[in-house]
């Protein structure tokens, strides 16, 4: 199965490689190209205990590979995990501005059947938010004739123990409405 995790802050790299150790093919796509140099050179951006060794090795083995090519990404793609900041507003609300763009891009690029997984920190009713964002961009697009479903899949990683918190998971939480949806993500978390 090959996945895409459109993201490459802590949960996105962390999700990523730990999905690469578990022998799963990954693409993680950022805007940021210098970034992406950084982690193509073996560089990691963040301190988590264990996770320069897994992206090293799931490089070396072939699994786990960064770009900035998001339509290649989705495209060779069955999954698609958003994984990008929702920072909040000055009210207090949270800005899904960057989860927005995500949608649209993948609306734009889809070309099969997809399972979209929002990985990011979001309020309640953001999957339809994702999901009416997507089959916009899809029908301005003229793919309409693609489908995907959409799903959420929240984290639980603590800073310092990300790795063990993702490979050794106490509980895994998948929420879609969708039976074909909910059989991909137990395929891919067995």
């Amino acid at each position: 199965m090959n996945i895409s995790v459109i993201g490459t802050g802590y949960v996105g790299l962390v999700t990523g490689a730990c999905f690469a150790e578990f022998g799963i093919n990954v693409t993680c796509v950022d805007k940021d190209a210098s970034k992406i140099a950084m982690l193509e050179n073996g560089v990691i951006p963040i301190f988590e205990p264990g996770l320069e060794e897994i992206v090293r090795r799931q490089r070396a083995n072939g699994r786990l590979s960064f770009t900035t090519d998001v339509r290649s990404a989705i495209q060779n793609s069955l999954v698609v995990f958003i994984a990008v900041p929702t920072p909040p507003r000055g009210d207090g609300s949270t800005d899904l501005s960057y989860i927005d763009t995500v949608a649209r891009t993948i609306g734009e690029h889809i070309n099969g059947y997809k399972v979209v997984v929002t990985k990011s920190t979001v309020p309640v009713g953001t999957a339809v938010r994702v999901r009416g964002i997507i089959e916009q961009a899809m029908t301005e697009s003229d793919r309409e004739q693609f489908r995907c479903s959409v799903a959420s899949n929240p984290e639980f990683l603590r800073e310092g123990s990300a790795v063990g918190d993702f490979l050794r998971p106490d509980r895994i939480v998948v929420g879609a409405d969708d039976e074909e949806a909910i059989a991909i993500l137990r395929d891919l978390y067995n």
